[in-house]
């Protein structure tokens, strides 16, 4: 049985996009959530700007119907549903929008996300207030990758919590050193699939990390449910079909093979590392380490 170690805590991860939530951190919140932690992910856009996986949905993209957003409004509350954690919207579904990649056009929509101003960080600032959380999760200063949505995620993070009270904030960061060992070790690549380049695996990736959360196999297999859920973004090389994406493909590896719209082959490793980005380092896991409840307290206690 799974220890209910952490009723009280209150953990809240900021995310730019739908599916971001499930890949990074997905096996991490499913082990909070399942120990008792109040978990809630906060969702900055609907990822509008994304291409789509399968043809069944292909023409939801910006450029034909442009109702992709709305589509993975539906992605992400079934993936939520899988980790057993609660999801909002910032300002609401729709307030921001998906900026694309750097340079994109998108990026001149005034409901750009990168153009979300003081406004995003009041409407962060609020939600922390209300939930008090004990611990934050958001990406890094490159925002994991570059893309400028997660950068804004990470500014306007830090920028809320320098306004209310939050004992430790995580970046969620990959393992440059262990994404290369998996990339290596995956025997099998689907027809049309191809390796990652070097420089896309070095763009995404770290060297070093200061804590790493080792997933049981619950937690990986939700993880990789709640990434399954994300169909017109993520792909399985498992033989496995949908309504969204009726083609099979089949990879082999040491790990389970996945793949984005750019049908590089990856690895679903079985741990997921973090940075410290604020607070103390925790000792034994995200919610561990000395003097974390100074100032706060848990649900029905005084602080």
């Amino acid at each position: 049985m799974t220890t209910r170690d952490l009723v009280g805590y209150r953990v809240v991860a900021v995310h730019a996009h739908p599916d971001d939530e499930a890949i990074t951190t997905g096996g991490s919140l499913f082990d909070l959530a399942r120990r008792g932690a109040d978990v809630l992910v906060v969702t900055c856009t609907l990822g509008e700007e994304g291409e789509v996986i399968g043809a069944p949905f292909a023409h939801l993209t910006n450029d034909h119907a442009d109702q992709l957003g709305g589509f993975r409004i539906g992605e992400l509350t079934r993936a939520l549903e899988i980790l057993g954690v609660r999801g909002r919207f910032l300002g609401g579904a729709g307030r921001f929008r998906d900026s694309g990649m750097a340079g994109s056009p998108a990026h001149e929509n005034p409901r750009a996300f990168v153009n979300s101003g003081d406004e995003a960080v009041e409407l962060l600032t609020r939600i922390l207030e209300a939930e008090r959380p004990h611990l934050l999760i958001t990406y890094g200063p490159d925002g994991g990758y570059g893309h400028p949505d997660h950068i804004r995620a990470h500014e306007i993070t830090h920028a809320a919590a320098g306004r209310v009270t939050v004992p430790r904030i995580l970046w969620t960061v990959s393992s440059l050193p262990e994404t290369r060992e998996g990339v290596d070790r995956i025997t099998q690549v689907p027809e049309g699939w191809t390796l990652p380049p070097q420089e896309y695996l070095e763009n995404a990736g770290v060297e070093k990390h200061d804590l790493v959360v080792t997933l049981d196999d619950a937690a990986l297999a939700a993880k990789r449910e709640a990434m399954r859920a994300h169909a017109t973004q993520i792909w399985f090389a498992d033989g496995s079909v949908s309504a969204t994406n009726p083609r099979a493909a089949w990879g082999q590896g040491a790990h389970p093979v996945w793949a984005l719209s750019n049908l590089y082959a990856q690895p679903l490793l079985g741990r997921e590392h973090y940075q410290l980005g604020s607070g103390s380092l925790p000792e034994a896991d995200l919610l561990g380490g000395p003097g974390l409840l100074d100032g706060l307290a848990r649900d029905g206690e005084v602080a």
